[in-house]
């Protein structure tokens, strides 16, 4: 009795310290995504000099549909995106007139920030794309966190690899890296501000860092996010971006 009381209890510390990746990842896509959101947000753009801050109000639908329209500052004021699966339009209001980015274009920096036309379009689960393992524990700003290493298992995921530290307690992230298919490391991504929202923990400040770039990198703030919100469905038609 006492010899299988012993291998219980190290059964029960052996899935302590090795938790499975997978239910990990799942955890951290429900607090992270939603059916729908309508986002506020600042993005602070640190520049050699000066920083300068671009405000939004942002729409999403599942995973392909979303809808941007930046609020400030003036030069900015009025440029729409409208996300439909993989295809991205841009309305810019001062030569009235709209693109579509495709291929390597979406590779390009949105108003000179650290974020990428195809950061902000990956809106997929992580559980669908990656395959998952926990590698270490760490403790990042006095948190226990999981050490993930994910690996792509689709053949379009943006990064074929990526490195995450997650909450033990929260199941949100807390550091993000991101690497190319050769092993270089591309962005790294702090997440902080983490705040409880419903039944969901969610951080409402994320620095991104493109390590090919000098700087401070590019905050993106939070100001106020809805959970699962109705959205009519003209907000995501190309009709949206004139009005």
């Amino acid at each position: 009795m006492k010899l299988a009381f012993a291998i219980l209890i190290l059964c029960s510390a052996f899935l302590q310290t090795n938790p499975d990746a997978g239910k990990i990842l799942e955890k951290v896509d429900y607090n992270m995504t939603s059916d729908t959101q309508i986002v506020e947000s600042d993005m602070v753009i640190h520049g050699r000099r000066n920083s300068r801050t671009v405000t939004s109000k942002g729409y999403s639908k599942g995973n392909d549909q979303s809808f941007t329209e930046y609020l400030a500052p003036d030069r900015e004021k009025g440029t729409k995106m409208l996300r439909m699966d993989d295809r991205l339009w841009i309305y810019s209001p001062a030569t009235d007139r709209t693109i579509q980015l495709s291929g390597h274009m979406l590779k390009q920096s949105v108003m000179g920030s650290d974020l990428s036309y195809e950061d902000m379009m990956d809106d997929r689960k992580l559980i669908e794309m990656y395959d998952a393992k926990v590698i270490d524990e760490e403790e990042v700003e006095g948190r226990s966190a999981w050490v993930l290493d994910l690996v792509a298992k689709v053949d379009d995921a943006t990064y074929e690899q990526q490195k995450l530290w997650i909450d033990q307690e929260r199941f949100v992230p807390l550091k993000e890296e991101m690497y190319a298919k050769s092993g270089q490391l591309l962005k790294r991504v702090t997440l902080s501000n983490v705040e409880r929202i419903g039944d969901r923990w969610f951080p409402k400040k994320m620095n991104y860092k493109d390590v090919l770039k000098d700087g401070e990198g590019t905050d993106f703030i939070v100001k106020s996010i809805q959970i699962n919100p109705e959205i009519p469905d003209y907000i995501f038609s190309k009709a949206s971006l004139k009005k």
